[in-house]
């Protein structure tokens, strides 16, 4: 599977996770890899099982940053 469709299988579960805010496709040391953005950064110690970031997914690494709250602005 090549990283699109992963991205795409988990994003909708990545996103149903506490202060994520969004997922992309990024590179990272010239390699693809899976981002996920989050309003803040937590201790995995605070977070349940279910809660918390892969650090991999099929293959794929995950990075999550640290993107702080979005706001749409309108003109």
């Amino acid at each position: 599977m090549d990283i699109e469709d992963v991205r795409g299988k988990y994003e909708v579960k990545l996103m149903d996770l506490p202060n994520v805010k969004g997922v992309w496709i990024g590179k990272k040391n010239e390699k693809d890899v899976i981002f996920v953005g989050v309003t803040h950064k937590v201790l995995d110690s605070s977070l349940r099982p279910e809660e918390k970031i892969p650090k991999t997914l099929e293959g794929y690494e995950v990075e999550v940053e640290d993107i702080g709250d979005l706001t749409a602005y309108t003109k």
